[in-house]
């Protein structure tokens, strides 16, 4: 049953200062959630959107590890890039905020405490991994091993990253800490327990019978977990970065971040309060039954959403309870899977830096590939192809054409309707209709569908004046042409309205060259939003052509990141056997130089040589053609097995072996002495 609600709070899930932001992380929550609120502010309701960096956990201290630096220093930076590249793309948050902030921790700290004095918590002691030497305990990310399931020797003790199956540090082989490489032991821990368990009833009747409304996906998930039975799930862990257990005798013990981080929605909420001058303010918003609470995350997150929040939510008791959480699967790039670890990814604040006043375009190819019900996929070539054939061709052309008709025919000055015909009629119809549409679907969180309906506003647009043709019409039919141009200018105003959720840059920027201000939702669709004889501004390009050279060069970067990770993955090769010291003095290894060098017909791979070894000259077969041209390694000494039993190759009589070095990669390099030294020095 609707509701008339009085406000809206709208969370967007807390982005993890590990690193920046990425496309998967702004086509799951970011975008969608911008333009629900962009939407809901047009509409003239009271709207909070909020979000901050989460800057707790064993990902910021992993990556504090990896780059030398404190933990906070760590989310000093990219709280700094993350919250200024959301600015740039034209995320409205009215506050982004952090969770190494005071009022962060004091509203988590009596968050926590209200919950404890209450009874909720129950308390266990169990047993946990301890690194022996680091002395300290281990999260399952601190734990490596050998993955039991695709052999992967560097999966973690919660995921193998390679295989993608989930583990626990028990099934590893051949565990070991990866703070000091010793193995893990297990050893006794106090902690404290939401028992959710406890709520199951509860959780079945607000999810399952009161909320079918909700998106499949989240629905069947949330069913999943409580068919399955709820266990009791840690609050707390052995920890030195994040915010301490407020009780006594707790050092070493922090808030687990799934615990504090959605508390810092409310915490956000008051540091909002706090920089108005109104400190009191943040209560409505999540405390009054007429306010609208609203959850933006991926698919990673329902859980903690939709059953552990809500259950510590109803738990504290002074809190509504979400009336919707539209999570979206993932996004993938180029038909791989996102990875931070692997570089693999479109960052966005290099996307601002290389694609500079195109913010939009990248906003609109993400909400038209939005994984709204199931993975989707990113490339660069459809990027590309949105741009150029949809925004380029069709929106951009469409507003173009009519500010630039109505400034060389009317000096800008916005021509009045005369007589309408039945194609005037028709498009006037689906100029009332589709702002309709396309609200119903932002209401309904189908936002790519909503992206549509708004995209055929401009289709309708553009194939009007393709069919009408004001510019040959003028010579003819003046009269005709004013009716064409004022309604394709009431079309546009409508659009500036329209894009506006999707498209905020463009918006803005229609609206300044049809000189509009304060636009509002139920503007949108009116045949007279444009008055006859308002004067226009100077128009200009709304949207440009991308080339393929800057598509290409997207990708190239891509396929080296790929490069980088196929060498970062493999490993030297293993140890031979043992040999005794009389095999090795069996070899005589001597220094030579190359003193002629060519190819053999008819391969890829193989030179011929004839080698100075000092006590002769000689011919060896080498396969070292891929990585070394023959004129350029005359004069180059190398290492040579001359007692090798000759043998026959290509026809070629070779007599020894040259010794080479095989990078990861698979490339050669020659083993060479640093210094020069006599042909027939041997090698010992």
């Amino acid at each position: 049953m609707s509701k008339n609600y009085k406000r809206h709070t709208i969370t967007a899930a807390l982005p993890y200062a590990n690193g920046p932001v990425h496309i998967g992380h702004l086509a799951g929550v970011y975008v969608p959630a911008d333009i629900y609120a962009r939407y809901l502010r047009l509409k003239g309701e009271d709207v909070l959107f909020v979000c901050g960096s989460d800057e707790h956990g064993v990902p910021i201290t992993i990556r504090a590890k990896k780059e030398g630096i404190t933990p906070q220093q760590a989310v000093d930076k990219y709280h700094t890039i993350i919250k200024d590249s959301f600015k740039d793309f034209g995320i409205s948050f009215n506050i982004y905020s952090r969770t190494s902030s005071k009022v962060h921790h004091e509203t988590s700290s009596e968050y926590f405490k209200t919950l404890y004095n209450k009874g909720i918590f129950e308390e266990k002691v169990t047993e946990q991994y301890f690194d022996p030497k680091a002395l300290q305990f281990l999260a399952d990310r601190y734990i490596e091993g050998t993955c039991p399931k695709c052999g992967f020797e560097k999966a973690y003790g919660d995921q193998c990253e390679n295989c993608g199956s989930t583990l626990s540090p028990s099934e590893l082989i051949n565990p070991h800490s990866t703070l000091s490489g010793e193995k893990p032991v297990l050893k006794s821990t106090k902690h404290w327990y939401l028992p959710l368990d406890k709520y199951e009833n509860w959780l079945k009747e607000w999810i399952l019978e009161g909320h079918k409304e909700w998106k499949s996906n989240v629905y069947g998930q949330c069913k999943s977990w409580i068919d399955q039975g709820l266990q009791p799930r840690a609050v707390t862990r052995d920890l030195d970065w994040g915010v301490p257990v407020p009780l006594p005798g707790t050092e070493g013990k922090v808030l687990y971040v799934w615990f504090d981080a959605p508390i810092g929605y409310i915490s956000a909420t008051k540091d909002w309060a706090q920089q108005q001058g109104t400190p009191d303010a943040w209560a409505p918003y999540w405390q009054k039954e007429d306010t609208k609470l609203v959850h933006f995350i991926g698919k990673d997150n329902i859980v903690f959403h939709c059953i552990i929040f809500p259950v510590m939510l109803k738990t504290h008791g002074d809190y509504i309870l979400p009336d919707n959480v539209p999570a979206n699967e993932f996004l993938n790039l180029e038909g791989n899977k996102i990875s931070t670890s692997r570089n693999w990814a479109v960052w966005l604040h290099e996307y601002l830096q290389e694609f500079p006043g195109k913010a939009d375009v990248l906003r609109y190819v993400l909400c038209a590939n939005a994984p709204e019900t199931k993975d989707n996929d990113f490339t660069w070539k459809d990027f590309q192809a949105r741009n150029n054939n949809e925004l380029v061709a069709i929106f951009g052309n469409f507003v173009n054409r009519a500010v630039v008709l109505t400034h060389k025919n009317y000096e800008g000055i916005v021509p009045a309707q005369g007589t309408l015909e039945n194609i005037d009629k028709e498009v006037l119809e689906k100029l009332k209709e589709l702002p309709e549409k396309v609200a119903g679907s932002i209401e309904a969180y189908r936002f790519r569908e909503a992206l549509t309906f708004m995209m055929e506003l401009a289709r309708v647009g553009n194939k009007y004046l393709a069919d009408t043709e004001p510019w040959k019409l003028i010579k003819t039919d003046e009269s005709r042409v004013k009716t064409i141009l004022n309604i394709s200018l009431q079309i546009s105003a409508s659009l500036a309205i329209l894009a506006e959720p999707f498209m905020p840059y463009t918006a803005a920027k229609l609206s300044e060259m049809l000189g509009l201000k304060n636009l509002t939702w139920k503007d949108a669709g009116r045949e007279n939003l444009v008055a006859s004889g308002h004067e226009l501004k100077a128009g200009d390009l709304l949207f440009d052509k991308i080339e393929d050279a800057t598509i290409e060069a997207q990708i190239k970067k891509l396929q080296d990141t790929k490069i980088a990770n196929e060498l970062a993955s493999k490993t030297v090769s293993p140890e031979k056997p043992a040999v005794q010291f009389d095999d090795f003095t069996k070899m005589d290894i001597r220094i030579a130089t190359i003193i002629e060098a060519e190819k053999v017909a008819k391969t890829k791979k193989l030179l011929k040589l004839k080698l100075d070894t000092g006590i002769d000259t000689r011919t060896v077969v080498s396969g070292i053609a891929e990585y070394y041209e023959p004129e350029k390694i005359i004069g180059q000494q190398v290492c040579l097995l001359a007692n090798l039993a000759p043998r026959e190759i290509k026809g070629i009589e070779s007599k020894g072996m040259i010794l080479m070095a095989e990078d990861k990669d698979g490339k050669l390099s020659f083993v060479s002495p640093i210094n020069k030294i006599t042909n027939g020095g041997t090698v010992n």
